[in-house]
């Protein structure tokens, strides 16, 4: 089984250091991130399995970066923080953590909980999530999408909107239908222009002629379908 991938999110080298160690010497792959914006783009290109996120951040406070995480991503956060206040933990709670451990704090008390994070994330998506659609095998909890027997690298983004679509294939899903599934917070992704882009990418990776698509068609004044029959 491939080892968990944690990226650690705090602006102070020794603690990152020591966590980085404990955590690899219990086999996870860690990835550390000194800044907020660092760590949006760790969890945009590497796409960690859990986040432990320090609120005191130098660049863009710890809570926004929380809401911004959960734009991208369900991966589990857990907050870190020197505030033990009811009211701390509740705004950390309602930006979208999943849990919350105050400092200083015992290593293994992180580790327990650490697991029960990824525990209850695997439980809450199912033992077993695989859609065949066409010559692709999608494995909805893995995240992984294989084209023919080959791997395919897809960006978070990118995997969502494609296990939506095969999900519902042969049916049309209009713009708006795409972005409540996929950015209920509107947001950054509010137009349908960012859904487009996304279409264009996908297609790239996934069809043999992108200009001519065959399966992630446009049904016009809709939307898009996955189909294996038809094409634009």
């Amino acid at each position: 089984m491939q080892a968990h991938r944690v990226l650690i999110v705090d602006d102070d080298p020794d603690i990152l250091r020591i966590m980085q160690d404990n955590l690899e010497l219990d086999g996870y792959r860690v990835i550390v991130a000194a800044s907020g914006r660092a760590a949006l783009e760790s969890v945009r290109i590497r796409e960690p399995d859990l986040v432990i996120l320090d609120l005191a951040l130098p660049d863009i406070d710890g809570i926004q970066v929380c809401r911004c995480i959960r734009d991208l991503s369900e991966v589990p956060i857990i907050m870190l923080t020197a505030r033990d206040r009811v009211a701390d933990k509740v705004l950390g709670l309602e930006a979208g953590a999943d849990d919350y451990l105050v400092k200083p704090f015992d290593y293994l008390e992180l580790a327990a909980r650490i697991k029960a994070c990824l525990r209850r994330y695997r439980t809450s998506h199912g033992a077993s999530d695989i859609v065949e659609v066409g010559d692709l095998k999608i494995d909805g909890n893995q995240r992984i999408v294989w084209k023919k027997g080959e791997k395919v690298q897809l960006t978070h983004r990118q995997f969502s909107l494609l296990l939506l679509l095969a999900r519902n294939a042969g049916r049309a899903l209009s713009r708006s239908e795409i972005r409540r599934h996929l950015w209920p917070d509107q947001g950054l992704y509010a137009g349908s222009r960012a859904i487009d882009v996304h279409v264009q990418h996908l297609r790239s990776k996934l069809e043999e002629d992108p200009g001519n698509p065959v399966n992630i068609i446009t049904v016009q004044g809709v939307g898009y379908m996955w189909s294996d029959a038809y094409g634009e």
